[in-house]
């Protein structure tokens, strides 16, 4: 197997012309195509349709995050348009919950669009939230490699931030979507089951699913829950380095809370991710619980880049029993839930622990969300990308669907 610092993003690239990339989204959520492989086999069937799809009595995990409206656009008194992108806080071992309820000001890691025009000084923008006026300004505090620490306050500071973002921002729609944010985009780059505010970038996986597909699935004995992971901007990040040894993963955080660990513990069936994100928290808890039980933990556990392969895996713990020991560390520590942060890059060669399907849209060429897909179904990912283009399939975010079963499951 190739080292995974040694794998070359030029060998997971493809022609993606312009008109495949889907720029709306379909009048309704589950009428989306649906790509199905399984065992090298290749067939088409609708989103709606999933359900009799899945094996029975299989366990099917979201990622609940919800989108903030992460666009912050300002005007300098000069006329100059500048354009703050949150990414996320830049205070260590806050939580996304901590951070939406924040009133008077908070700091964020944050790209600004027009930062040459912006030297110093306040910006101003006058909102009205529940009917009252309110003053937002926003500074920059310092540079850092890719992007500012910024400043922001608002006054009266009574008000929290979700609600201060949710008024002054708009839906962060990803780059590759060549137009301004429509009102349609506000409900429609929003997952039905959305529920924790913290995310950049929705997980597009789930946006087909509808109240009536997941009514299927329960008809059909099939098991839902949801774990959390904010999308950061870093999702939409090009592998420009050579090789993946250069290539630094972005970290995101996860939040699970502990009644659903035990679940996917005690879970006797496949397990099925929606998206890239639940799949990459699910397998993150295999880690997590691995390493709780090698090297004990302390209250701020994380999970980076390299680790998992720089440690023989061949021989590791089994699933349940690694689950099992994250499950008792939160108990032990009186925890509700597992707040942690993980910077997992699965490549082709990966081995996955936790999951044996991955429902998940079409991805960009030469990103990790790709190679992600090439660990799940080997070099089948070409065929599975040429049949989508030959077929005309809808790429990326609000693009067509797929149900990859893993090559090992």
């Amino acid at each position: 197997m190739t080292n995974p610092r040694d794998i070359k993003i030029e060998d997971y690239s493809y022609d993606l012309p312009a008109d495949f990339i889907a720029h709306h989204p379909l009048p309704d959520r589950d009428a989306s195509r649906l790509l199905v492989y399984k065992k090298g086999n290749i067939s088409e069937d609708k989103f709606s349709q999933i359900a009799d799809l899945l094996p029975e009595n299989s366990l099917v995990i979201f990622n609940n995050t919800k989108v903030i409206n992460a666009r912050l656009k300002f005007q300098k008194d000069s006329g100059a348009a500048i354009e703050i992108f949150c990414l996320e806080p830049a205070e260590q071992g806050l939580s996304y919950e901590q951070v939406m309820q924040t009133t008077g000001n908070i700091r964020l890691r944050a790209f600004i669009g027009g930062a040459a025009k912006w030297k110093d000084g306040w910006l101003e923008k006058p909102l009205r939230l529940h009917e009252n006026e309110i003053l937002l300004q926003a500074r920059i505090l310092e540079k850092e490699t890719d992007h500012y620490i910024v400043e922001l306050q608002w006054t009266p500071g009574h008000y929290i931030f979700a609600d201060v973002i949710e008024a002054a921002g708009e839906v962060p729609l990803p780059p590759y979507i060549k137009r301004n944010a429509e009102p349609e985009d506000r409900s429609r780059y929003q997952t039905i089951y959305a529920a924790h505010d913290g995310s950049v970038a929705a997980p597009t996986a789930g946006l087909h699913f509808t109240p009536a597909v997941l009514d299927s699935l329960a008809g059909k004995n099939i098991s839902t829950d949801y774990v959390t992971l904010h999308v950061g901007a870093g999702t939409f990040k090009p592998v420009s380095a050579s090789t993946m040894s250069q290539h630094e993963m972005h970290a995101e955080f996860i939040d699970v809370e502990l009644q659903v660990l035990e679940k996917i513990a005690a879970h006797a069936g496949e397990v099925a991710a929606v998206g890239t994100t639940s799949l990459r928290t699910l397998e993150t808890l295999y880690w997590l619980g691995l390493k709780i039980s090698s090297l004990g933990a302390n209250e701020n556990i994380e999970l980076g880049q390299w680790e998992i392969y720089d440690e023989e895996t061949e021989n590791q713990m089994p699933v349940k029993e690694s689950l099992q020991a994250l499950v008792e560390w939160l108990k032990k520590n009186n925890k509700e839930r597992l707040f942690a942060k993980t910077r997992l890059l699965i490549v082709p060669g990966y081995k996955f622990r936790v999951c044996h399907m991955l429902i998940t849209n079409f991805h960009q060429p030469k990103s990790t969300l790709l190679l992600l897909v090439a660990a799940a179904v080997g070099e089948d990912w070409k065929k599975i990308y040429a049949y989508a283009l030959e077929n005309n399939f809808r790429f990326l975010s609000y693009g067509d669907s797929s149900l990859l079963f893993m090559a090992e499951s």
